[in-house]
């Protein structure tokens, strides 16, 4: 295979009339797989396109490997691309859609039939090469797509929700397909997704996209962690986010600390931020118990359970203390607390946990 390419991306702008990206800057490692996470209609779709040179940009320039290709048409930039609909040849075989970008630029029939076959085994289709499209599972259906886009050896490999219509089992296997390739292969990925748990088992780095702009970029940790606005604390499924404002803790020489007061509450926090602030616990770092709160505890606090939420091996607890924040246990720490809807409990966390921005 040949060797990964860095991508930049500089005030990169598309106007499409009904859709806009706004200056666009991300520098992408070469041989790093870079996750694209946003909603629906964030323009993810559309900067991977402008990425592989299919809409003409308003502004901007593109990098590869410190090359401007800005304007050089699809053909010449040396990227793959697949799509979340595969967009698969009904009229050929597994093996004529592998070989179809390598006859485009004329390869010996040699060449293609040991590429298509190397190919195929790497992705485990290789005994599906004389089957038609449409006798293939979604899941046989897209690692074609993949050997189809990988076969033509790619500086950069784009990837639009490669996972998205596949079942969870499959979409699990091919998580760790994607993963072991890039491992193997240390192609530059840039794996587009709505779904964070996916861009957080795959990603090095993820870029949130909202509204046509990149609102922030990090690891998987940072993301996850300390979000930079209230949309991607959200987004993130933070899930406890509050508004309110700082002062000064007495006790704090270094000034690191801060007591954050919200509703009828005051939180002690790691912060040296001032004035109106967002602060977010992520339900996971709430400890939650059935003892009785002793007097002067930081960040400790006593409510009543309003609502129980299992998700398969977890459960999400609300408790309304005011405010209300959401806890979470596993079921078998559930059963075994004997918790229920209108149970009184005391809830705390570390001034560690508590992440505040503006």
């Amino acid at each position: 295979m040949t060797q990964s390419h860095s991508l930049t991306l500089q005030n990169l702008t598309i106007d499409l009339d009904t859709f806009y990206l706004h200056d666009i800057n991300l520098d992408i490692a070469a041989g790093e797989y870079f996750a694209i996470l946003g909603p629906t209609g964030a323009g993810k779709t559309v900067l991977l396109e402008a990425i592989a040179g299919l809409h003409m940009l308003k502004k901007g320039t593109l990098l590869l490997h410190g090359e401007d290709v800005t304007n050089c048409p699809p053909e010449t930039r040396g990227i793959g691309f697949v799509y979340q609909d595969y967009m698969l040849f009904p009229h050929m075989n597994v093996a004529e859609n592998i070989a179809f970008g390598l006859k485009l630029r004329k390869a010996a029939s040699q060449v293609i039939k040991t590429k298509v076959n190397h190919i195929g085994k790497l992705l485990n289709i290789d005994h599906l090469l004389h089957r038609a499209p449409i006798s293939l599972s979604g899941g046989e259906k897209q690692r074609v797509a993949l050997a189809r886009a990988l076969v033509i050896e790619p500086q950069v490999l784009l990837l639009d929700e490669p996972l998205s219509a596949l079942d969870p089992s499959t979409r699990e296997q091919l998580q760790e397909e994607l993963r072991h390739l890039h491992n193997r292969l240390n192609t530059t990925i840039i794996h587009v997704t709505h779904d964070f748990e996916e861009a957080q088992a795959l990603g090095d780095r993820i870029a949130i996209m909202n509204q046509g702009t990149i609102a922030q970029v990090g690891t998987p940790e940072e993301i996850f962690r300390t979000p930079a606005s209230e949309f991607i604390a959200n987004f993130v499924g933070m899930r406890n986010i509050f508004k309110g404002t700082t002062r000064p803790n007495k006790d704090n020489q270094e000034n690191t600390k801060a007591t954050i007061a919200f509703q009828d509450i005051e939180i002690t926090a790691l912060t040296t931020l001032k004035g109106q602030v967002h602060c977010t616990i992520r339900p996971e770092d709430i400890t939650l118990s059935t003892d009785i709160l002793s007097p002067g505890q930081i960040n400790c606090f006593e409510g009543k359970i309003t609502k129980i939420t299992p998700r398969g091996a977890i459960a999400y607890l609300t408790v309304a203390v005011p405010p209300t924040f959401t806890g979470l246990l596993t079921m078998q720490t559930l059963k075994a607390m004997a918790l229920q809807e209108g149970t009184r409990v005391t809830l705390s966390f570390k001034p560690a946990a508590v992440h505040v921005f503006k």
